[in-house]
């Protein structure tokens, strides 16, 4: 029974014996998640990297890795979103990092005009819960569910951004939150969708969705933006593409205008075109931030 067993074991077919994935697959899918989306790759990512893209070979029919990166270089529009897609982290909260929230809202009292809204700017929307976060500081500082702010929200992640325009969340994300902000502001589900909960329609309607890759050069933004808040999102890109990002983060901030950064994240390789202002709080530099 114990030799049975342990060929019954060996006979199991498992991943690593099936999709092979050696040191030159995983170069080629650091350049190419590099090449598209920014990101840097360490070593230790590498059984990540894996788990996460043999999903894709299988969903393609394809058994080795070769053949799928040849799939994502070749045929871009049929697979190279699934591949920036697959290999996105997206870990949020609803007001992550508390301390910005608190920020932001006395910066929109401080630099509200008279009949002209407030734009902010959410570079990593992710499933919507920092952009929701935004609109409801919004809602709070001005004490009115349509306060005098537009808030853009955008994401590299095409899934994610579906997930995020829906504003629908199981109940349990929203636990941290005190009472009274879930009565203002999330519909509870009853019914097929009991442990369900919404962001109210109020909220919605502050905050459009769009995809955007922070590695192009022209944006596609005008105006002037009184925040962007652009957290988490440098970490995972070397200092050269911090730096090419940061140089069209400046640009579009107004001249009161505020860039969020991550707890983690620091800028002191750019100061030329941003200067610190606050705990993770930057400005445009002046002049060469602002140029």
């Amino acid at each position: 029974m114990a030799d049975a067993g342990r060929s019954a074991r060996s006979a199991r077919p498992t991943d690593e014996r099936v999709f092979a994935f050696d040191d030159r697959d995983f170069r080629r899918v650091c350049r190419l998640i590099h090449d598209r989306a920014g990101i840097h790759l360490n070593p230790h990512k590498r059984d990540m990297v894996y788990s996460r893209l043999v999903r894709r070979l299988r969903a393609q029919g394809l058994e080795r890795f070769s053949d799928y990166l040849d799939l994502v270089e070749t045929d871009p529009d049929a697979e190279a979103q699934a591949f920036v897609n697959a290999l996105t982290t997206n870990l949020t909260s609803f007001f992550r990092e508390g301390h910005h929230f608190e920020a932001l809202a006395s910066q929109l009292l401080a630099t509200q005009r008279a009949g002209k809204d407030l734009l902010i700017w959410c570079c990593a929307a992710s499933t919507g819960e920092e952009p929701y976060s935004l609109a409801i500081t919004a809602c709070e500082a001005f004490g009115t569910l349509t306060p005098p702010v537009r808030i853009l929200a955008t994401d590299i992640d095409t899934s994610v951004l579906q997930t995020a325009a829906r504003g629908v969340y199981p109940i349990e994300r929203i636990d941290a939150l005190d009472v009274q902000r879930k009565r203002r502001f999330f519909q509870r589900g009853g019914g097929p969708n009991a442990g369900q909960c919404r962001v109210r329609p109020e909220l919605q309607a502050l905050v459009s969705f769009r995809p955007l890759n922070l590695l192009d050069d022209d944006y596609g933004l005008r105006g002037s933006y009184a925040a962007v808040f652009c957290r988490n999102v440098m970490i995972y890109f070397d200092k050269p593409t911090q730096y090419h990002v940061l140089q069209r983060l400046a640009p579009l901030l107004a001249p009161e205008g505020r860039l969020y950064a991550g707890h983690s994240e620091s800028f002191n390789h750019a100061l030329d075109l941003v200067a610190p202002c606050g705990r993770t709080v930057y400005r445009a530099a002046t002049p060469g931030g602002r140029r």
